[in-house]
């Protein structure tokens, strides 16, 4: 088994929490005609898929349903967004765009570009295609991330039957990075 350099997966570790957080803290700070940056894309996706079902908008976006939910609300107040009861399903409720936010959405078509090449314009190719690959290996670890951390920590606080051994994966950790 390969060792593990624990300083170099703690800092790597402290800087991908420390992007996400920027990100989301910077992202939640920007308004366009009112509407939060979810909100923009919500009206993207009714934009070129059509009405959207509010659950299949969650799915699709990795919004929740509740976030969904109180975005929509802005969007119809603001005029941008109507919701109607899906015509295949009565019982849900499909979000269509209206034409205010048809305009919303074309004097701002900008936006979108301009925040890509910001965070990713002076990368170059080669790079991009770097991270590109780095950011799908990630969503893949990423994937049953919840459901190991809560299974190993079942494992390690189980009371322990005499001479047996539970390895719940200590590890020789460092103290230059705030961790866990």
């Amino acid at each position: 088994m390969e060792d593990k350099n624990w300083d170099l997966l703690e800092e790597a570790d402290w800087h991908f929490r420390k992007v996400v957080r920027r990100f989301v803290k910077e992202r939640d700070k920007i308004s366009v005609e009112g509407i939060s940056l979810p909100g923009l894309l919500i009206l993207n996706t009714i934009f070129r898929n059509g009405e959207q079902r509010l659950g299949e908008l969650a799915e699709q976006l990795d919004f929740t349903s509740g976030a969904v939910t109180a975005i929509c609300d802005k969007l119809e107040t603001s005029g941008f967004a109507v919701r109607r009861r899906s015509k295949t399903d009565r019982r849900a409720i499909a979000l269509d765009i209206t034409e205010a936010g048809r305009e919303m959405l074309q004097r701002n078509e900008h936006v979108g570009g301009y925040m890509i090449d910001l965070i990713f314009g002076a990368f170059s190719h080669e790079e991009l295609r770097e991270l590109v690959d780095y950011f799908k290996q990630l969503n893949e670890h990423l994937e049953g991330f919840s459901d190991s951390v809560l299974q190993q920590c079942a494992i390690c606080t189980q009371p322990k039957e005499r001479n047996v051994q539970v390895n719940c994966g200590s590890v020789k950790r460092s103290n230059t990075f705030i961790s866990y």
